[in-house]
């Protein structure tokens, strides 16, 4: 087999939504954790596109849709997820979609009910628009980790699967780019008939 053939390349889109960080009160870190956990978990060569905006809807929205139309096949957003007033980044996220994909929510919060009762309040959401995901996280970057990643056992196999493991075989459905993940963060699961062969 030849190993010649290269790895698509793949434009992902990070966006981290805080009134406070957006304003320089504090140093956003959900940026930051985004684009180093990626950079640990795919193979693939990654144009990162980012924003740092404030929980605004419309503007959460409007930041969407430009990711998706400057051919990012992922978005991931981090923060804004939460039920006090000013956490609207679903409804943006829900605005804006073309298909749910309920799934992803429904692992995130099983994954951070692992470790917070709390975490039955997480609103994240999960959809398609165009040919591009797009995912809503949890705003802190130790979560963001575990719900991308999943838990491990002591000895290092998987005892709750992370949501990316589902990422990319969902963008091979929607006509994205084929992504490569480095199993030992989180390995990628599709079917036998989806596997690429070098």
């Amino acid at each position: 087999m030849s190993e010649s053939l290269p790895m698509d390349p793949v434009r992902i889109g990070i966006v981290s939504i805080s009134d406070r960080a957006s304003s320089g009160v504090y140093e956003d870190k959900g940026l930051p954790a985004l684009q180093e956990w990626l950079q640990r978990a795919l193979r693939n060569p990654i144009t990162f596109e980012s924003r740092l905006i404030p929980d605004e809807q419309a503007g959460i929205s409007a930041a969407l849709i430009d990711l998706v139309d400057a051919g990012c096949s992922l978005v991931l957003t981090t923060g804004g997820t939460g039920p006090a007033l000013r956490d609207v980044t679903p409804e943006a996220t829900l605005a804006v979609a073309h298909k749910e994909m309920p799934g992803f929510g429904e692992q995130m919060r099983q994954i951070s009910l692992r470790f917070v009762p709390t975490a039955i309040l997480s609103r994240q959401v999960a959809v398609i628009r165009n040919q591009s995901l797009i995912i809503n996280l949890p705003g802190q970057p130790k979560s963001i980790a575990e719900t991308l990643e999943g838990l491990r056992n002591a000895d290092g196999t998987q005892a709750v699967p992370g949501i990316f493991a589902a990422v990319p075989y969902c963008i091979d459905l929607i006509g994205g780019p084929y992504l490569e993940t480095d199993d030992t963060v989180c390995k990628a699961f599709r079917p036998k008939t989806a596997i690429r062969t070098r």
